[in-house]
């Protein structure tokens, strides 16, 4: 194989990895992140602390409730309870046991969408919850800390739709795809890489281009997501919109955000290191045979010739 012949080919597949790395970034990203009940727990639990957060639980809470004595008082509720019911409701937030009720509801809505992603046989089906449990937990704790009226708080069991049937089996295909990429992108952008290497005509500057197309690779998936959040929080309506859908992405995509930007410094780092090694590691040259060992001593005078 000619040289340049090698050159093309190392370039077609060092620029194959470099496209690979954020997908198969992403890919991990999605299938141990957000897909895990117990990561994405962990990663909303600190946004029942955030003041945005709080505002628009209690905004739900508070119009729920509201709703509730709508239905038992059969006719509206007047001006004054509607705000006695939005300030409790803002009070409750900062209790023990809305951060409870919160770790619970989240771990149980995760945990049924996603045993409903891995299910084929749940296609054609929307994906419900009974949060039925999660409010007794909430009443038996507001009972423990001695709030008026808490055992009157009522446990329904109903159904929520949590996701509609399309909706559903939607995100059930991209999962199943999300799971075979994690597996395989990774393995194919070493892959590449490794392989362009091997055939460059020049090793050293595949190495340099590999890292620097790493690091391109990190920046663009970190502006990707930036340019996420705008989207999610403009489209998302209610009340889950504005701030508090920011805090909520910025929460799950903090791991996402650090990978994107090690990504970067991995290629830097890469690509800096090839190039130093390329600068100043050189070895000496060899003499050849033929030349003295020695150094060069100063050239001897030639000689004159005298008159007699």
């Amino acid at each position: 194989m000619s040289p340049r012949l090698r050159s093309a080919l190392s370039a077609v597949l060092v620029a194959l990895a470099s496209l690979l790395a954020p997908c198969a970034t992403l890919a991990v990203w999605a299938m141990h992140g957000p897909a895990d009940t117990g990561r994405y727990v962990a990663a909303v639990a600190p946004l029942a602390d955030d003041p945005d957060v709080r505002d628009a639980a209690a905004d739900t809470l508070g119009a729920g409730f509201a709703g509730y004595v709508d239905e038992t008082a059969a006719g509206p509720v007047n001006g004054a309870v509607r705000l006695f019911v939005r300030d409790a409701a803002r009070s409750f937030t900062r209790t023990k046991a809305f951060h409870e009720g919160w770790d619970a509801a989240h771990r149980t809505v995760h945990a049924a969408v996603l045993r409903a992603l891995r299910d084929d046989g749940a296609a054609g089906r929307a994906v419900t919850v009974d949060l039925a449990p999660v409010t007794e937990r909430v009443r038996d704790r507001l009972a423990e800390d001695h709030v008026p009226f808490a055992r009157r708080i009522p446990v329904r069991h109903t159904a929520l739709t949590v996701l509609p049937a399309h909706d559903a089996d939607r995100l059930r295909k991209g999962y199943h795809v999300l799971d075979v990429a994690a597996f395989w992108l990774p393995l194919a952008a070493v892959a590449f890489a490794v392989t362009g290497i091997a055939v460059a005509a020049r090793r050293r500057r595949a190495v340099t281009a590999a890292g620097i197309g790493t690091a391109l690779g990190g920046a663009l998936l970190a502006l990707a997501v930036v340019v996420g959040r705008r989207l999610t929080v403009t489209e998302l309506p209610g009340p889950v919109d504005g701030p508090a859908a920011g805090a909520v992405y910025d929460a799950l995509t903090e791991t996402l955000r650090t990978a994107s930007w090690l990504l970067v410094a991995l290629g830097l780092t890469v690509a800096l290191a090839s190039w130093l090694t390329g600068r100043y590691g050189r070895p000496p040259r060899r003499r050849s045979p033929a030349e003295p060992a020695g150094e060069p001593g100063p050239t001897p005078p030639r000689p004159t010739r005298t008159r007699l």
